[in-house]
């Protein structure tokens, strides 16, 4: 192989994890005699149709992509769970890797290895990250639209905003230029929500689903507590109950800001030198599993020597702390 071409096949074996195309083996002058060659010799493994791995073995994460990237085609990017992990929205899980490509692409979905997702916004969603793979907010977008209801696709809108930090405005925006989409209203709905109607929601539904449902008498809400000689206001206490426990309801967004990353920190600290309990809770906390943040509470309630409490028609079996 001349130095210029070895050069080049060392830098493409770096940036695709040693995975090729049939087109590219083409161009370092492997035809199709060769490259069975070396396929039926065992140093190389057909991966999918088209798709070459130059080594022998499992291949590692990074090889998947790549060779899932080179099956979709030049404009494929990785999409749905995959592009999530790689923002690290979620965490990484085995299973099929996810790409979306244009429309009139002819690649189809390989189980285990590939799922494909056809997209005509692809022109709109795709940004040049490496690897390839579709914008947050897109990617939040096309999360939700494959949830099975409308209600889970506002859930998963929510919680996956929370975690980064993506902007109603931001989010809107997508929507408009994305015009063909499943669950229309249900994703208005959220970014509704997320810009003005989140905070209200939740605590609507704690008061309801967490302490009525669950027989806690209602906290004190927007309690004042002095921090760095500041009055800062908690969501809810119960030291009514004769517990120092303060719950707070986390219904913003994303904490971007450093200053409001900073006050809730010392926030926590203060609570803790005070001696205080305190539990936090978002949307999908409360909204998905209330029994579950019920029992929590109890458990901090009942350690302190409160008794009461009682499970919802909902609870599976009796929350814990109830029995004792």
């Amino acid at each position: 192989m001349p130095e210029h071409h070895r050069v080049e096949w060392e830098r493409f074996v770096r940036d695709q994890c040693g995975v090729f195309s049939t087109q590219q083996l083409h161009a370092f002058g492997h035809d199709r005699h060769s490259i069975a060659a070396n396929t039926i010799a065992g140093r190389w493994r057909q991966v999918l149709r088209g798709v070459y791995a130059t080594f022998t073995g499992e291949l590692p994460r990074a090889a998947r992509l790549s060779a899932a990237l080179l099956y979709g085609g030049p404009y494929a990017v990785l999409s749905h769970s995959t592009a999530a992990e790689e923002w690290g929205m979620i965490p990484i899980r085995e299973g099929p890797v996810e790409v979306t490509v244009p429309y009139n692409c002819s690649a189809i979905s390989q189980r285990p290895f590939v799922i494909v997702h056809r997209s005509r916004a692809l022109n709109y969603s795709a940004r040049d990250y490496h690897p390839p793979r579709t914008s947050q907010v897109d990617t939040i977008i096309d999360l939700a639209t494959a949830q099975a209801t409308p209600e889970e696709a506002v859930d998963t809108v929510i919680d996956l905003v929370g975690r980064t930090g993506v902007t109603a405005a931001k989010l809107q925006s997508v929507l408009e230029l994305r015009k063909a989409y499943r669950y229309r209203r249900a994703l208005d709905k959220a970014v509704q929500l997320i810009t003005g109607g989140l905070m209200s929601v939740l605590e609507t539904e704690y008061l309801q689903k967490v302490e009525l449902a669950h027989g806690i008498p209602p906290a004190d809400r927007q309690m004042p507590f002095s921090v760095d000689d500041r009055v800062l206001w908690e969501d809810a206490t119960y030291d009514s109950l004769g517990v120092p426990l303060t719950v707070r309801l986390d219904g913003r967004a994303h904490h971007s800001t450093p200053g409001i990353a900073f006050r809730d920190r010392r926030r926590d600290n203060a609570a803790e030198l005070a001696g205080r309990a305190r539990l936090v809770y978002g949307w999908h906390e409360v909204h998905k599993d209330p029994c579950g943040v019920a029992s929590e509470i109890l458990t901090v309630l009942r350690r302190a020597g409160w008794r009461g409490g009682t499970p919802c028609s909902r609870c599976s079996k009796l929350v814990s702390g109830l029995a004792g």
